[in-house]
């Protein structure tokens, strides 16, 4: 594993990248109005990206439609939904598909076959009450939810770490039957399966090569950058890693950048 890169100024990066549940908003809430002027004050100079475990609706209603900056700053805006296994642009006034690593229709059967696998295997009993879709193909991702894809943040939020709260045994079931797949822990009840080799870390390494951003120029905040949590594949690029509890403490980081900056 690379080495995170440190740098003496932190403020004079090209590429400021995050994660968007737990960082710059509440798990699949929409972003505060804090966090548009904030994050509308970055984008007016420096290129920023968000990457994440939802589907590209989940962030046109958390991230874009919250964001009020002038249009040719998107310009500047480069999302990476699905774990990064897609990648928009903003360009001509609409958002572009750059790349969409798309699972094949066989692939998705036996995703979601594996998942039941897993369940009885562990003895994993769904909740009475759900909301929403428990497993959710989302193309180039297919997300399993515990208590739903539309549960309330406060549920979610309790049922995490809970005793209620077994995906890590039935990730260890299912990575020895899906090796050619990416298992991640992306939040506070969910799973994501991508591709082998498609997670953040992809991302990152995307960008550098389509924009020619070097990586020592690019910064990372997220809040699951701890061992097995869907952000730490980041750190193999070595770019500089930045681990935040919540998005209070990415709104200080922001603030302090900005500062900064001149």
């Amino acid at each position: 594993m690379t080495t995170p890169i440190q740098q003496e100024n932190p403020f004079t990066k090209e590429l400021f990248i995050f994660d968007l549940d737990g960082t710059l908003a509440r798990s699949k809430t929409a972003m505060d109005s804090e966090m548009d002027t904030l994050l509308s004050q970055l984008l007016e100079k420096h290129h920023v990206a968000v990457i994440g475990g939802g589907w590209f609706p989940v962030f046109k209603r958390q991230l874009l439609d919250n964001l009020t900056c002038p249009e040719s700053y998107l310009e500047r805006l480069h999302l990476m939904p699905t774990s990064s296994s897609r990648y928009l642009r903003y360009k001509n006034g609409e958002w572009e598909t750059m790349y969409a690593l798309e699972l094949t229709v066989e692939e998705r059967k036996l995703i979601a076959d594996t998942f039941e696998q897993a369940f009885k295997t562990v003895g994993y009993v769904h909740p009475e009450k759900t909301y929403g879709e428990l497993i959710e193909d989302r193309g180039t991702q297919i997300t399993f939810s515990a208590l739903g894809q539309e549960a309330p943040i406060e549920l979610k939020e309790a049922w995490s770490g809970s005793a209620l709260d077994r995906r890590q045994e039935i990730v260890n079931v299912m990575k020895p039957l899906l090796p050619e797949f990416e298992i991640k822990l992306p939040g506070t009840t969910s799973i994501d399966i991508t591709r082998k080799g498609v997670d953040k870390g992809y991302g990152v390494e995307q960008l550098h090569e389509r924009l020619g951003i070097p990586i020592n120029q690019m910064v990372f905040v997220g809040d699951a950058l701890y061992p097995g949590g869907n952000d730490e594949p980041v750190k193999r690029t070595g770019i500089e890693a930045i681990p935040v509890k919540d998005v209070e403490e990415t709104k200080t980081r922001i603030r302090t950048w900005l500062e900064n900056m001149g």
